[in-house]
């Protein structure tokens, strides 16, 4: 509901504070459009019954409402059966607020509660508002100038709810644990069967193909071997691109013990609601102290992948994906102060953002790197011959794309659910406290993330194709384009954004979700392919 309105006048009568706003030029529409208010730190909820003689409390409250053509009330219009007139807009002019405190000895209080009721009144005088008269309604169609009277009433009452337990009455009348669970055991249902695909290969298929590999004796025998042992001499052969792999297993690395650390202390509690602010805190001094980790696997890997350019190496892991996320950043910024919004981030921010990654994170990274380069190369189990093997022509389903864009389903259909609530949580100003549900999830991904890469790279090598590496890192990273998608089927779909400078932000901030999410479950995939394929070449003897 975007308003190019002039204040005119604002006074005090009996209690009711009141302002006087003159619209010359109003742009009404017929979605929900909502206002947010915080009392010292609580958000101010707006609290109605719903079906089964429960409230539904819900942070925000609506600001208008919309009667169609046809008389059928849309969204907030249903709570009055005095909003009757047919493609007309209500104003909610008017909140009546009830701030409850707590006190436990009887001098001090606590404030537990703000609560907020919106009405709407079509005051006999705009100058005097006496809160009465029929609902304020405008037509879909009018020219004149209108004035509204702004008025709110505040009330303070007093309230049993001790101050540690002031956010329960949000959070138990959140209606989505029931499909919270529905979503785990969806997820729990595609491990357990991805879990029985591996375990069957891992158990039958590999165990009879180590024993029959083991068994041959003459060279005659091995002259007819077959499947993923006949690709023994090329397996461990260093990937093209290796140092760009490299660089985005190192941070990977990083965002990964990221997560993993601040969704465990979300869970304990010490990152709640309450806490504006403190998840992003966290994870942001997380992510700083982390270079070491991500320096060290970095060079790890090239090391291992035969690298020189240690430089370079160090060099791209410090700055390269750091450097696309705080880019991305600094020009939704600027679009920010452009437009002079309050929620661009101030410019000592970002200086001072720039010196904890200058500062503390590179230094780190080159500390994890010297580590990482000192130790010795990765010994691997077969030895790498120095003609590279042909590959034999492939079936569809064992082709590069097909493979990797199988691969991404089945990791994200454990997580989609989730992904509607963080979403809203970001865009739509709702409440995210299941942090529990969220680590549960984040636990199934990594299981999933691993067994469907391992079960894809085994039919790969049986297919003779040993160029494992990348795709084994594309294939679970495939997973953040599903991400990509299903955020631009959300904008169209449950968001109303106009404007190209929201339009920009949104698709902005998403992107940076994406590289993210794509470093994250990429990393998961690699080192749980690499673990698989060190593992069933060190059982075979191999002349």
């Amino acid at each position: 509901w975007p308003v190019v309105s002039i204040l005119e006048r604002s006074g005090q009568s009996a209690g009711l504070e009141w302002r006087a706003v003159s619209v010359s030029g109003l742009e009404l529409s017929d979605q929900q459009a909502a206002g947010d208010r915080i009392i010292d730190n609580m958000p101010v909820t707006w609290c109605y019954d719903v079906e089964d003689g429960q409230k539904f409390c819900n942070p925000g409250f609506p600001i208008g409402c919309y009667i169609t053509k046809d008389g059928h009330p849309k969204d907030a219009c249903v709570i009055s059966s005095s909003f009757n007139e047919k493609d007309t807009y209500y104003i909610f002019n008017h909140v009546d607020i009830t701030i409850y405190f707590h006190s436990e000895d009887g001098t001090e209080a606590r404030l537990v509660a703000a609560k907020l009721e919106p009405k709407s009144f079509k005051h006999t005088h705009v100058d005097k508002p006496d809160c009465s008269g029929p609902p304020l309604g405008i037509p879909n169609v009018f020219q004149e100038k209108i004035s509204i009277a702004y008025t709110y009433t505040v009330k303070y009452a007093t309230s049993n709810i001790k101050w540690a337990s002031r956010w329960d009455y949000i959070l138990e009348s959140m209606p989505h644990t029931n499909i919270q669970w529905f979503s785990i055991m969806n997820s729990l249902i595609i491990v357990l069967f991805l879990s029985g695909m591996v375990a069957m290969i891992m158990l039958r298929t590999l165990h009879k193909d180590i024993a029959r590999y083991n068994q041959m004796d003459s060279a005659e025998e091995a002259q007819e071997e077959f499947g993923w042992k006949l690709v023994h001499g090329d397996v461990f052969r260093p990937p093209r691109k290796g140092m760009i792999l490299s660089v985005f297993l190192g941070s990977g690395t990083q965002i990964f013990i990221m997560m993993f650390v601040t969704l465990f202390f979300a869970c304990l509690g010490f990152l709640s609601p309450a806490n504006r602010g403190s998840l992003m805190t966290c994870a942001v001094v997380l992510w700083v102290l982390l270079g070491t980790p991500a320096g060290y696997v970095a060079a790890r890997y090239y090391k291992s992948f035969g690298g020189e350019k240690w430089k370079t190496n160090v060099l791209l892991t410090s700055l390269l994906c750091p450097g696309v996320v705080f880019a991305d950043i600094f020009i939704m910024n600027l679009i920010l102060w452009g437009e002079g919004s309050s929620a661009a981030i101030p410019f000592g921010t970002l200086v001072a953002v720039l010196a904890l990654w200058f500062g503390i994170s590179v230094p780190l990274t080159f500390l994890g790197a010297y580590f990482g380069f000192k130790k010795q190369t990765i010994e691997h189990p077969v030895r790498v011959n120095q003609i590279p093997r042909q590959i034999p022509d492939q079936s569809f389903y064992t082709k590069s794309i097909p493979g990797i864009i199988m691969g991404g389903i089945l990791p994200f259909g454990c997580i989609f659910i989730q992904l509607f609530f963080i979403l809203n949580s970001i865009w739509s100003h709702q409440m995210y406290y299941m942090f529990g549900f969220l680590f549960l999830v984040f636990i199934i991904l990594i299981f999933t993330c691993s067994e469907a890469t391992v079960l894809l790279c085994y039919f790969h090598l049986c297919a003779e194709n040993y160029h494992w590496q990348w795709r084994s890192f594309l294939t679970s990273g495939f997973t953040a384009v599903y991400f990509l998608i299903y955020a631009v089927h959300y904008f169209y779909s449950k968001l109303q954004i106009t404007g190209t400078a929201s339009i920009i932000l949104y698709f902005g901030y998403t992107m940076i979700m994406t590289l993210i999410f794509f470093l994250l479950t990429g990393t998961i995939g690699y080192i749980a392919c690499f673990w698989f394929v060190t593992k069933i070449y060190s059982v075979v003897k191999v002349d």
